[in-house]
């Protein structure tokens, strides 16, 4: 986790103030909001979490916007200082390990895809992601639903998961389509891949 918040500070160091304005793949939020959230969760303890759920009503898409309009600074370079401050820090919400994998090379993506910014995740990292992020219901945040009813296959790792007919793609492409992310044409194929895009495009 660490090495991921480090990787994305480096690579958002380059980018110039005002592409921080661009919209992110996660709907609503654009890349400064996003780094803001990721500020957020570093911070953000069990009880912590607790506290902000209650006073939130329950209600985790309005806890977000909570956290992020708290800890979104006025300029990227003071959001981009503050979030290389939380690089090192083990707090975590009350989930399990794997949901930080899956925040820190989902929302990488969210940031990187629209910034033109590639990474080579290590697979040691997607791949727990992409196993927790499917035997999670979507209810919490996981894509159990967006992968019923397909054969998942990574052609970058052995991993497979699912019955049915089959979906071919790198891990991380099926990590990020499970978890609701549009990809670019071609990364995932094989003989269900057009069916298995409309069901992500039904369950959004």
């Amino acid at each position: 986790m660490h090495e991921e918040r480090r990787a994305l500070s480096a690579d958002l160091s380059k980018v110039p103030a005002q592409r921080w304005a661009e919209a992110s793949l996660c709907p609503g939020w654009d890349v400064h909001d996003v780094v803001a959230h990721l500020i957020d969760t570093a911070k953000t303890t069990r009880l912590g979490f607790a506290r902000r759920l209650v006073a939130a009503r329950f209600d985790f898409d309005r806890d977000n916007a909570v956290g992020v309009a708290r800890e979104r600074r006025a300029s990227p370079a003071e959001t981009l200082a503050e979030f290389d401050r939380v690089v090192t820090m083990t707090r975590t919400p009350p989930a399990a390990p794997a949901t930080r994998l899956v925040e820190a090379v989902v929302h990488g993506e969210d940031v990187r895809r629209p910034l033109g910014v590639r990474r080579e995740y290590p697979l040691n990292r997607v791949l727990p992601a992409l196993k927790y992020q499917i035997r999670t219901s979507g209810s919490i945040g996981g894509g159990e639903e967006r992968a019923a009813g397909f054969r998942l296959l990574a052609v970058d790792a052995d991993f497979s998961s699912g019955a049915g007919p089959e979906v071919h793609g790198t891990a991380l492409a099926l990590l990020l389509a499970i978890s609701g992310r549009p990809l670019e044409p071609g990364e995932l194929y094989g003989p269900a891949a057009p069916d298995f895009a409309h069901q992500l495009s039904v369950r959004g």
